[in-house]
């Protein structure tokens, strides 16, 4: 069995999504230490053909508390959908994702955790990503275990033999050592991904939303397939 893992984000870019569809049951770290300037409770969409930030306000915010353990400010949902309305309301399927943008920030949920993995789930069933998500706060691990033991010990609760992970990971994990505990470890990097969003010069790595709003579910479904799986003694080419 194939486990992926990661903190969950605010609305995501498409590698994300990627990741997900790929393994066989995806873990989400709710029960890590919140990091402040990352992604998880702010994203980037499109606005005049130029990268604009998009996030949510937090109470009390601080890198020593866990991200289940945060909450929400007040949300200003309309102020959230005007923005998003002004940014793409001439995008080819508009509607479609103002549509799945209500049902996410009309979520009543002030946890951050729980507000974001709602959010992850409505994408999900958006995208027919069929992977089944664990919090990882579920699965009482000892608060003596650090970083890759973690993983190891995640991998063991969940019965994988396999761990895949995010290409900016390699930094951090090595295969190695994750070979002495029994894993294989891999790494998922996508494609480049380019399509038609206005008149200017294409933006990468945008917030999901901008994928579904300048894209169809057929060509979103062809994109989470566009990546390549680095293990440690070959490339596997999807």
């Amino acid at each position: 069995m194939i486990l992926g893992g990661n903190q969950p984000y605010l609305l995501p870019y498409i590698g994300f999504w990627q990741l997900v569809n790929f393994v066989d049951v995806f873990c989400i770290c709710d029960d890590f230490n919140y990091i402040k300037g990352g992604w998880i409770s702010r994203n980037r969409i499109l606005y005049r053909n130029q990268p604009m930030y998009f996030k949510l306000e937090l109470k009390k915010v601080s890198q020593n508390k866990r991200i289940m353990d945060i909450e929400l400010n007040h949300m200003n949902i309309q102020a959230k959908l005007n923005q998003l309305h002004h940014s793409y309301k001439n995008a080819p399927f508009y509607n479609e994702g103002m549509i799945l943008a209500e049902r996410i920030f009309k979520v009543e949920e002030r946890n951050l955790a729980i507000f974001l993995i709602q959010s992850m789930k409505i994408v999900s069933e958006y995208l027919n990503i069929r992977t089944p998500f664990v919090l990882t706060s579920s699965l009482n691990q000892s608060p003596e275990l650090k970083r890759e033991y973690r993983i190891y010990d995640m991998c063991e609760k969940l019965g994988a033999n396999q761990y895949c992970n995010a290409i900016g990971g390699q930094q951090l994990y090595h295969y190695e050592q994750f070979r002495e505990h029994n894993i294989e470890l891999s790494f998922i990097k996508t494609k480049d991904i380019i399509y038609q969003q206005f008149e200017g010069e294409f933006v990468p790595n945008l917030s999901i939303l901008d994928v579904i709003m300048f894209n169809s579910k057929e060509e979103i479904k062809k994109m989470l397939t566009q990546y390549t799986i680095l293990k440690e003694t070959r490339v596997i080419e999807v």
